[in-house]
């Protein structure tokens, strides 16, 4: 290190781009000790050899990103395409070895399994029916409620009841719903549910503009739950006649599970409300409880909340058609959207007798005098008596007992409507003049078998008995 100073520094070639003394530069160049300058403690210098300069290569050309997205692409495409043909292919195939598979084409839902694995239970599904899907704008059903709404009215009833405890009398208020089916010259007749009115003093109408009138009931069937109730057109305004509407009465037989359904009542008695959903099912025979007796109905069932005072209130399609008269609601705490309408199609009939019936003054109706006892179905099977209506007791003097009527006899038909219960049957007499002939379909009891009867009665008054 001592002989290199500064004099050896001349020894190198000042010029750098003489490329002849490169070479010997690099090998003359004195050797660098790191511990030779630490302990000497003078400064060392060192050299980096010259490198001659080199052009730098060319960085690889990347590939453009969408190209490698289309090159996907393309390729996911062929795959899927590969894969259809190829499920195509086995399926004709399979179906082309097999025919039969193709006309019983069955689907199965496997069943709970044994010990060892093996399936115990298979149940058979149907192949699908496919059906068509209507859309139906949100402003189909406002005009359902705009056309229909003048149709509907709100019921207010009015009866008294007694506490036994105290010897008081006090007046209750309930509140339902009406569905006006006629007007004549003198009245305008409004179908409802017979619970709505059964048993009131008075009974008060709203109107769709919120005019209110008195009303009185023409003719119920309490077994049907149908009741027929008058305002005279009299008590109405002309505003008000000209503002409400005679409902369309539609067809129920035709109607369709999973058809749209418009309910509209007065629910809670706070006026008019619409609810809508679908028709969940038809033909459901429910036990309907009315004064501790139970009567086995046949009504729709809808989604559609039905609440109390929607009662006696409209059930219509997406077209504004009555399609069922609302009647109960499934109340559970496990239930919900479970209610029930009375099919307009068995209505109807049954409207159309109590609007013609003739609102009768208590001496004026007719009397049949006997006592009756329902046959249900279940007392039928049990003790094989016909259904109808029992006779316990005839009143003697009576018109059925001047008829030949007797203890024992099932009366089943009374001027050809069928009669299932006692009420129904005494709800019917009454609404005939008394001294008017009426047609009795019994049974009676002959030589160990039961044979059917007609005979003709002349009803008698009440104050005659």
């Amino acid at each position: 290190m001592e002989d290199f100073n500064q004099n050896n520094i001349n020894q190198y070639p000042q010029n750098p781009d003489n490329n002849d003394n490169r070479e010997n530069r690099e090998y003359n160049r004195p050797e660098y000790s790191f511990w030779a300058e630490k302990v000497s403690g003078t400064q060392s210098y060192s050299y980096i050899p010259y490198q001659p300069y080199q052009q730098p290569a060319p960085a690889p050309r990347k590939k453009s990103r969408i190209r490698r997205v289309f090159a996907f692409l393309f390729k996911a495409a062929v795959f899927g395409i590969i894969a259809g043909v190829a499920f195509v292919g086995v399926a004709y195939l399979y179906y082309r070895l097999n025919p039969d598979a193709f006309k019983n084409k069955e689907s199965y839902i496997l069943g709970s399994t044994d010990d060892i694995g093996h399936s115990r239970n298979r149940l058979k599904v149907g192949s699908t029916q496919y059906g068509s899907v209507k859309s139906i704008p949100e402003s189909a059903v406002m005009k359902v409620a705009e056309e229909t709404m003048p149709a509907i009215v709100s019921i207010t009833s009015v009866s008294t009841s007694r506490y036994n405890w105290f010897g008081m009398e006090i007046p209750t208020e309930g509140s339902g719903s009406g569905i006006i089916v006629g007007k004549d010259d003198k009245e305008l007749l409004i179908a409802t549910n017979n619970h709505v009115v059964e048993g009131t003093d008075k009974i008060t109408v709203k109107f769709i503009d919120d005019t209110e009138a008195d009303a009185v009931i023409k003719g119920t069937d309490s077994t049907a739950d149908l009741a027929v109730i008058t305002v005279s057109l009299k008590d109405i305004p002309q505003s008000t006649i000209d503002a409400i509407k005679i409902a369309k009465l539609g067809n129920s037989d035709d109607i369709k599970v999973g058809e749209m359904a418009i309910a509209i009542g007065n629910a809670l008695g706070y006026g008019q409300s619409l609810t809508v959903g679908y028709i969940s099912a038809k033909d459901r025979k429910i036990d309907v409880s009315s004064n501790g007796r139970y009567t086995t109905m046949v009504l729709l069932q809808t989604d559609a909340a039905i609440n109390p005072g929607n009662s006696g209130g409209a059930l219509l399609n997406i077209n504004g058609e009555v399609i069922g008269i609302n009647t109960v609601k499934f109340e559970d705490y496990k239930v919900e959207g479970m209610g029930y309408a009375i099919p307009i199609s068995r209505a109807i009939p049954i409207i159309n007798d109590l609007m013609s019936r003739e609102i009768l003054k208590p001496e004026e109706q007719g009397f049949l005098g006997v006592t009756l006892q329902d046959v249900t179905e279940d007392i039928s099977e049990m003790f094989g008596i016909p259904i109808g209506v029992y006779i316990s007791f005839v009143v003697e003097g009576s018109a059925a007992d001047k008829a030949g009527l007797k203890v024992g006899d099932v009366i089943q038909y009374v001027n050809d409507k069928e009669i299932t219960s006692g009420t129904q049957l005494k709800e019917l007499i009454s609404s005939i003049r008394a001294g008017t002939d009426v047609e009795i379909v019994y049974m009676r009891h002959v030589n160990g078998e039961y044979k059917k009867f007609t005979v003709t009665a002349t009803l008698g008054a009440r104050e005659d008995n």
